[in-house]
């Protein structure tokens, strides 16, 4: 598996709480998380997010290892928050791509959102854990009031702001070629996915993440921006 990965404050925040995990060697997982909760919880839950994945390196491939995980995860992020008052409130999503020898696993909680680009098409494989997905999930609104809904920004399911968690997992399979994208809603949230289908199918992976990255940011850079881009090898 190819990948590279790209992140940025954007120009309006004044740190980056965004993280990502991208494998080197034998472990092949690939992750985004972008932490909220004030001047500093959202860095300490993104970054607690991050390194708790390691839990999985020793562990065999698989959505109930994935949802143990994020339990895990879950259950450190919140009893610190509760055990330190300048932490209280945070949290953050989390979705990750655990590749296999013949699969990609996903395990998923908030708005950051894993995209596959496959002979030409894109696809959200993701499901947006927040009120305005609820929304478009139920025809309530479609994708143009979304962009403008003001309450867009508001999620129904993160990491470690409660006690319980529930996990979005999944196995899809994977074909030679095949791209992914993990990105946070920075991204998202300025770059339509006509303009992510037309940057996955860059043939320079490097070029179409540059792109991505420069289209969330000359579009406001309102928020935290980061992607980790892959590639099935041939």
């Amino acid at each position: 598996m190819k990948a590279v990965m790209r992140t940025h404050p954007g120009k309006v925040r004044p740190s980056n709480q965004d993280a990502a995990y991208v494998s080197e060697q034998g472990f092949r997982l690939y992750a985004v998380a972008d932490g909220m909760g004030g001047h500093r919880g959202g860095d300490v839950a993104s970054a607690m997010a991050i390194e708790g994945l390691v839990q999985l390196q020793n562990a065999k491939p698989g959505e109930q290892a994935i949802r143990t995980c994020f339990s895990a995860i879950n259950q450190a992020i919140h009893d610190r928050q509760e055990a330190e008052e300048s932490l209280q409130g945070m949290g953050t999503t989390l979705t990750l791509l655990w590749e296999t020898d013949d699969s990609m696993l996903l395990g998923h909680v908030g708005d950051s959102r894993a995209y596959l680009y496959r002979q030409g098409r894109l696809y959200q494989v993701s499901r947006d854990h927040s009120l305005v997905g609820e929304l478009l999930r139920t025809g309530v609104i479609d994708k143009e009031a979304a962009r403008e809904y003001p309450y867009r920004h508001i999620i129904t399911r993160a990491v470690g702001t409660d006690s319980r968690l529930a996990c979005d997992t999944a196995v899809m399979d994977k074909l030679a070629g095949d791209r992914w994208l993990l990105c946070s809603d920075g991204l998202t949230d300025h770059v339509m996915d006509e303009e992510i289908q037309r940057c996955l199918a860059l043939e320079d992976m490097d070029a179409g993440a540059d792109e991505l990255m420069e289209l969330a940011l000359d579009a406001g850079g309102q928020d935290n921006i980061t992607l980790v881009l892959l590639e099935v090898s041939v």
